[in-house]
C-alpha cells in the first residue's frame, strides 16, 4: 500500500464534495408560499373544485395538451363561458405565471418542463 496517503487525501476530498451541499443549506428553511385565499372545494374551470387543479394540475395540463393535439379539442365550456384549453391562453390569461407558478414550483424544488416550449408574456419569445 505504496500510495496510501493519496488514496486518504482523495476519499477525505470525495466526502467533502458529496457532503457540501447538505452543509452549505443546514439550518436555512426557505418561505412557504402565502396560502391562497380561496377554498379548495370551490369550482373552477370545467367544474374542477380549486383543491383537484392544484394538485393535479400537470395531469389536467397533459390531458388537455392530448385532446387538443390529437383530437382537435380546443375548447372547454364551464358555466357557459368558453375557455381555450392552452397553458399560455386559458390559464395565463387569469393567473400570473410569478404568482401562481413560480412561487410553488420554487418552493417544492420541482423545475417544470412547461417552459421548455412555452413563455409567458414579457420573457420574449424562444
Amino acid at each position: 500500500m505504496y500510495n496510501g496517503g493519496k488514496i486518504i487525501i482523495g476519499l477525505i476530498i470525495f466526502i467533502a464534495l458529496v457532503t457540501f451541499p447538505f452543509y452549505t443549506n443546514m439550518g436555512k428553511t426557505s418561505e412557504q408560499p402565502a396560502a391562497l385565499t380561496s377554498s379548495p372545494d370551490d369550482p373552477h374551470i370545467g367544474g374542477l373544485k380549486i383543491g383537484q387543479m392544484r394538485s393535479e394540475h400537470m395531469k389536467i395540463l397533459d390531458q388537455w395538451r392530448d385532446e387538443v393535439v390529437r383530437g382537435g379539442e380546443r375548447f372547454i365550456t364551464f358555466d357557459g363561458d368558453q375557455y381555450e384549453k392552452s397553458l399560455q391562453i386559458g390559464c395565463l390569461g387569469c393567473h400570473a405565471k410569478q404568482e401562481f407558478c413560480d412561487k410553488c414550483h420554487s418552493y417544492a424544488g420541482v423545475k417544470p418542463y412547461c417552459w421548455d416550449c412555452h413563455f409567458a408574456e414579457g420573457e420574449g419569445q424562444l
